[in-house]
Parts: structure tokens; C-alpha cells; sequence
């Protein structure tokens, strides 16, 4: 029998144990460990499903912002004067069971004498093919480039009224595409404005405390006691009659922004109470830096991401505000174009059940709400720090 053979059948050669030799490194656990905040939180982001989705559609919806003239097929105030009220028309591919490409049908009108307005109905036989990359209703770009280039055109002599027309002729999703582009811009700009009154006062009142603490406490609360669209409402009817709607837009952002502050302002104000006791705060105050330098350069970066999961829950109140404005003719009006403004043509409920067409900016602000809160809960749980 060999020396193998003696052993026990149990037996089994190991090295042996050392307490202080280290365990193998996993390369994930490495990876995450070196990895920046902002990088950690893209990845939990990541895996927000619904979250990445809303961020695709918003993405969307800002990329048309810029080139709202070359989107939409008409200018958003040209008048129609021949087809008012007239009803969407229905993109088609086959006309009489042939492949002819994407094209409208024209209107056959006729001019009803109870209601005194004209019924529209489906031309069989006018077949309008759809242009596209096309030459078709002059504008200005941004106000400022003289242009006719267009992504998609009506048929030469033709019509395109993908969501109807309004009461004077005005192409409704012509409406839709210009009306983004103050819509959306009114709130970021509002919450640029939120962030910076909501960091200062936050700031201060979590840094310093006592006397400053209670004092900033007490402007939130007077502000948070007065309901929110009476003194909307307020402060816009205050705007002068003969501002242009550049600067009436500027000043709804500007209220927008001024009465949103105090909820972010309370956040940074809780977070500055716990931060200011770290040691590496601490550090900073017995090396003599200011405390602008502190606040600025310690602690409101520790929690950076948090501010933009905020801000993103931010937006959707602005842009509901300046639609609400909007729609009861405190905001901005013709020649602006806002989905507010465009949501004032359906104030009348008649109007609405025999055109309801009309109330088609309704859509894009529920998706673009929606997305945002969407957005803004997967922002969320991934700058938090305790969620895996």
C-alpha cells in the first residue's frame, strides 16, 4: 500500500489559514467602489425602466423646441379663412386597395343653414399626397432667418390639418409644435430661478441657524399659507396691458419662479442642518474658510443630485401654472402661442362637444406631466444613497 493510501478518505491538502491574508477582489464591488456619484447614480437611473422611458419622450419633446417652424407645416397664427372649424384630417396609404404612399383626403364642405356654419366630410376622390423635406409656408426662424423649408407639406393646392383648425382657420397641430417651445422653455427657466432663491435662502437658514433659521422659516410659511393660483392669478392680472408677450412671458417666469422656492429652500435648509456637523465642514471651519466657500464648495455639492430630482419634480408645477394662467387669459396671449393659450379657444363646453378637437392640447401636457413625475421618482431613488 503507498503513503496516499494511508491518509483518511476526509483528508484534504489546504495552505494554512492566515486571519490576515486578503480575500479576492470582485471586480463589480471594485468598480462601483471607484466609481463618482454621478456615475452611480446613472447606473441605479438605469434600471428605472419607466424612469428611462419618461427621459426619452422629454428628450424628444426639447429636440423639436428649436426647429418648431421647419416641424410644423404651417405658421402657428396663419389664418385659413375658407376651412374654419374644419375637422382632422387621417393620414392614408391605400386608396382603393392600391399602395399610393401617405397622403390626405380634401374636404367636401357644404354650409348648413339651421347652425349657420359649414359641415365638412371626406373628399373620396381627392387624393392629396403628402410632401415631405418640401418648400411650403414662409417664416422667420427663431424671428430672425427668413425661410420655406418644411419636413412635411401639404399637396401643391392641398391642405393638412393633422388636428383640425380653430375658429378662424389656425392649424391646431401647427399650434401644438410652436406652442412647446414656451411651454417647456417657461419651466426651466422658472425652476433656474426657484434653485437659485431655494439654495440662498435653504443655505443660509441650514448654515447659520438661530435668528436667520427662523426668520427664513417664517417667509416660507406666509408664503406656503396663500393658496398658490389665486396669487398667481394676482400677480399676473398686475402685469402691465402693454407689455409685449416676450415680456409678459418673462414675467409669468419670473413669478413662476419667485413663489416656487420655498419647498426647495425647506430641503437644503434639513440637508445643511446634518451636513454642517461632518467632520470634513468642521475641517473647513478651523482652516478659516468663509462660509460662502463652505456652503458653495462643501456642502451643497453633497447633494447635488437630490437638487435635480427635486427641480424635475419642479417643472410640471410650472408648466401647469402658465397653462392654467394661460387658459384664463391672465398669461400670455395672441400672438404668443402657449398649450394655455391654444386651451383658451376650448373655454366654452358647446364648443367643445361639437369640436372636440379643440381640446388636443390637453394630450401633450398630461404626457409631458406625466414624464416628468416619471422621470423625477427614478431621479430620485437613484441619488438616494440607501437605496439599493
Amino acid at each position: 500500500m503507498s503513503m496516499a493510501d494511508d491518509k483518511p478518505k476526509h483528508f484534504v491538502d489546504t495552505e494554512p489559514f492566515d486571519p490576515n491574508r486578503e480575500a479576492p477582489a470582485d471586480p463589480d464591488r471594485e468598480r462601483y467602489y471607484q466609481a463618482s456619484q454621478w456615475r452611480i447614480v446613472w447606473w441605479k437611473f438605469r434600471r428605472h425602466k419607466i424612469a428611462v422611458a419618461a427621459g426619452i419622450v422629454l428628450l424628444i419633446f426639447y429636440m423639436a423646441v428649436p426647429f418648431a417652424e421647419i416641424i410644423a407645416p404651417y405658421g402657428a397664427n396663419q389664418r385659413n379663412d375658407d376651412f374654419l372649424y374644419a375637422p382632422p384630417q387621417a393620414i392614408h396609404f391605400f386608396d382603393q386597395g392600391r399602395f399610393v404612399g401617405p397622403f390626405v383626403r380634401g374636404y367636401t364642405a357644404e354650409l348648413d343653414m339651421e347652425t349657420l356654419s359649414w359641415r365638412y366630410g371626406p373628399d373620396p376622390d381627392g387624393v392629396q399626397p403628402l410632401r415631405f423635406l418640401c418648400l411650403g409656408a414662409p417664416y422667420e426662424f427663431w424671428g430672425l432667418i427668413p425661410g420655406r423649408f418644411h419636413l412635411v407639406c401639404p399637396a401643391d393646392g392641398g391642405t393638412l390639418f393633422l388636428l383640425g383648425t380653430d375658429r378662424l382657420g389656425r392649424d391646431v397641430f401647427s399650434g401644438l409644435v410652436y406652442g412647446a417651445r414656451l411651454s417647456l422653455t417657461i419651466g426651466i427657466v422658472g425652476v433656474t430661478i426657484s434653485i437659485v432663491l431655494g439654495m440662498f435662502f435653504g443655505g443660509i437658514a441650514g448654515y447659520f441657524g438661530g435668528f436667520v433659521d427662523s426668520a427664513v422659516n417664517r417667509l416660507i410659511e406666509i408664503l406656503r399659507c396663500i393658496p398658490e393660483l389665486p396669487l398667481w392669478m394676482a400677480l399676473s392680472a398686475a402685469l402691465p396691458v402693454t407689455w409685449s408677450p416676450i415680456w409678459i412671458y418673462f414675467g409669468i417666469t419670473v413669478i413662476l419662479g419667485m413663489l416656487d422656492w420655498p419647498g426647495l429652500a425647506r430641503a437644503v435648509r434639513s440637508k445643511l442642518l446634518s451636513l454642517r456637523e461632518e467632520d470634513y465642514a468642521r475641517a473647513a471651519v478651523l482652516m478659516g474658510a468663509r462660509p460662502r466657500r463652505i456652503i458653495g464648495k462643501h456642502l451643497l455639492p453633497g447633494f447635488t443630485s437630490h437638487l435635480v430630482a427635486s427641480a424635475t419634480l419642479a417643472i410640471p408645477n410650472m408648466i401647469l401654472g402658465e397653462t392654467a394662467l394661460s387658459f384664463l387669459n391672465l398669461g400670455l396671449s395672441r400672438p404668443a402661442v402657449s398649450w394655455g393659450v391654444l386651451l383658451n379657444e376650448a373655454q366654452n363646453i358647446t364648443i367643445v362637444t361639437v369640436y372636440p378637437w379643440l381640446m388636443a392640447p390637453v394630450i401633450p401636457v398630461i404626457i409631458v406631466v406625466l414624464a416628468f413625475n416619471f422621470l423625477g421618482d427614478g431621479l430620485r431613488d437613484a441619488a438616494d444613497p440607501y437605496k439599493t
